[in-house]
């Protein structure tokens, strides 16, 4: 987690301040141990389906994905013995009892630690306090950590049902099973961790580039075109579950559809001076600009509901910034030393990153500032906008450019 924290600036020292303070072993586990009756571990979670939904109140399942049924289909059986299982209930402290769990399943002469604290073994419980009365506190309530918090099976009015004919006569109400479908949050990240490696790792950028060069590479290419992007959350998508937070959010939808003949092929941005120019004419920046303008023309109340709506704008228009980029980055490298390339350095180094223009300091920061910029020209007729949007566009594209580049990407 340290490592993932770059910089040397107050805000990045924080940062690791935080993070350390958050792992320290007797910490984690007592807060854990008061908190871990209001989360569930799951593979099948429901608040995806439906935020409101309270884990005490409706089913949440953890599967064992290795003992289920073959398949010839892809679902959770393809996971195996290795699963990364989810946190979810009170977004507060997701991330807490998802990391205590992971503590309590590292093996130990032969078991997890869990196993033993659930077995009472006297040398895992001593390991939990200084105390044996605070020892015995906490075993008691981290050996149901991973139990459910739905004492029987139950789902919720918001949530989806559908009735499924189990007989012949579809007159007769008794021939139909009620199904309510759960959320595979567990193999929904493996699809992203996969997703993401295939796009983003060293090793996929390298066989790119032996593909550009019609070089052999060990690795095969993997494209995976009209990638949609479900966003579960908004704002706060740490409230559906920690692995839902580790994606920001983000749930990868693949494309079913035919395939769409495109004639129109993708073109370096020369001939202006800023990437924003070409940027603003795409179809999705229109329409969410238009969006956003008459949303705030419409002079929304000042509450939570609003700024929410309000950032999830913004997120879009910064999610189809990044896809932009990309398509940029799929060009042949050094496009932007085209003479008639009249880019800033910034938006060269950005828009082509291996195109021998030198490095520029600072560069997510620069960035942001001049999205923040062109998003407050956009709206800024007829809207009264300065400073104080400034300022919340920069930091709202700087954190997603920062997440990015944590992962990769950038």
């Amino acid at each position: 987690m340290l490592l993932k924290i770059t910089g040397t600036d107050a805000a990045a020292d924080k940062e690791r301040k935080k993070q350390q303070d958050f792992y320290q072993l007797q910490s984690l586990l007592e807060k854990g141990a008061e908190c871990v009756d209001q989360i569930q571990i799951a593979t099948h979670i429901l608040k995806a389906v439906h935020p409101d939904t309270k884990v005490r109140n409706a089913t949440n399942l953890n599967v064992d994905c290795a003992g289920l049924p073959e398949l010839p289909w892809v679902g959770s059986h393809v996971l195996g013995t290795y699963v990364d299982r989810d946190a979810t209930g009170n977004g507060a402290f997701n991330k807490l009892v998802y990391e205590l769990f992971r503590l309590l399943s590292v093996p130990v002469d032969g078991q997890s630690v869990l196993a033993w604290l659930k077995e009472g073994d006297a040398d895992a419980v001593a390991a939990l306090s200084n105390s044996a009365e605070g020892a015995t506190k906490v075993a008691f309530k981290l050996a149901s950590i991973d139990v459910p918090r739905c004492p029987h099976p139950s789902s919720h009015p918001l949530a989806k049902q559908l009735y499924w004919p189990v007989g012949d006569d579809p007159h007769d109400d008794t021939g139909y099973h009620l199904l309510a479908p759960l959320y595979p949050t567990s193999l929904v990240h493996r699809v992203y961790q996969t997703l993401q490696d295939d796009r983003f790792s060293e090793e996929a950028k390298s066989a790119r580039e032996a593909r550009k060069a019609e070089r052999w590479h060990e690795r095969p290419v993997r494209e995976y075109p009209h990638l949609a992007i479900q966003k579960l959350g908004g704002t706060k998508p740490q409230n559906i579950s920690q692995l839902n937070s580790e994606r920001r959010g983000d749930n990868l939808l693949l494309a079913s559809l035919p395939p769409v003949w495109r004639s129109a092929e993708v073109r370096p941005v020369l001939g202006t001076a800023s990437l924003f120019k070409v940027y603003r004419h795409r179809p999705e920046v229109r329409r969410l600009t238009l969006l956003l303008r008459r949303f705030l023309e419409g002079d929304p109340a000042s509450n939570q509901a609003t700024r929410t709506q309000r950032d999830e704008w913004v997120e879009a228009l910064l999610e189809e910034l990044m896809l932009f980029t990309a398509e940029q980055q799929t060009l042949e490298p050094g496009w932007s030393t085209d003479p008639r390339c009249e880019l800033p350095a910034t938006h060269r180094v950005w828009l082509d990153p291996d195109g021998g223009t030198d490095p520029v300091p600072d560069l997510i920061d620069a960035l942001a500032q001049d999205f923040a910029n062109w998003l407050n020209h956009e709206l800024r007729d007829p809207l009264p906008l300065g400073d104080p949007e400034y300022l919340h566009w920069r930091a709202q594209a700087r954190e997603l450019f920062k997440a990015m580049e944590r992962e990769g990407v950038l």
